[in-house]
């Protein structure tokens, strides 16, 4: 069983029916889960100056051969164009992306990789991917499926997962 964040125990307190109660401690279990995830990836990046959305950046630009915008930053990493600024100012502190202004048109800016900005993103993108498969690792890929297939169930019900259906004509 994973050990709940206290506030969701707390929650599990209140009196109910066993149904819901179950159906609260599963949910409050993914949520424990995840946040356990979240917590050791911070830690992980962090001994590297790094929180996930910088890594994020990084590795978008690795796949960028020739740099990207600001504003295709945003979009893929899906965050506020303010967001991928505030990053990107860190990461140019850090020496690991450099900004430079487009030859016709000096408003424009692209986003590179500086040398050792590209062999932190190389390291960081295999060490990151091995650890996060690694989490999975003792699950046949018969449980791995049956785990998305349920997780998919779940996300279904939610108001977000109802609103895609929607939007997918389902």
């Amino acid at each position: 069983m994973i050990p709940l964040v206290r506030k969701y125990t707390a929650l599990l307190a209140r009196p109910g029916t066993d149904a819901v109660a179950e159906g609260m401690r599963a949910c409050f279990e993914v949520l424990s889960l995840a946040a356990a995830i979240d917590r050791d990836c911070a830690v992980r990046l962090g001994a590297h100056d790094l929180s996930e959305g910088k890594f994020v950046l990084l590795f978008l630009l690795q796949a960028a051969e020739d740099g990207l915008s600001p504003h295709e930053l945003a979009g893929q990493a899906g965050v506020t164009r303010g967001t991928v600024t505030g990053l990107l100012d860190g990461l140019e502190r850090s020496g690991l992306v450099q900004r430079e202004a487009n030859d016709v048109d000096r408003r424009k800016l692209t986003v590179r990789l500086t040398p050792d900005g590209a062999a932190l993103a190389r390291r960081l993108t295999d060490e990151h991917g091995r650890w996060i498969g690694s989490l999975f690792s003792d699950l046949s890929a018969a449980e791995r499926d049956t785990l998305r297939h349920l997780l998919g169930k779940v996300f279904a019900r939610t108001d977000t997962g109802m609103q895609k259906e929607t939007a997918d004509g389902g």
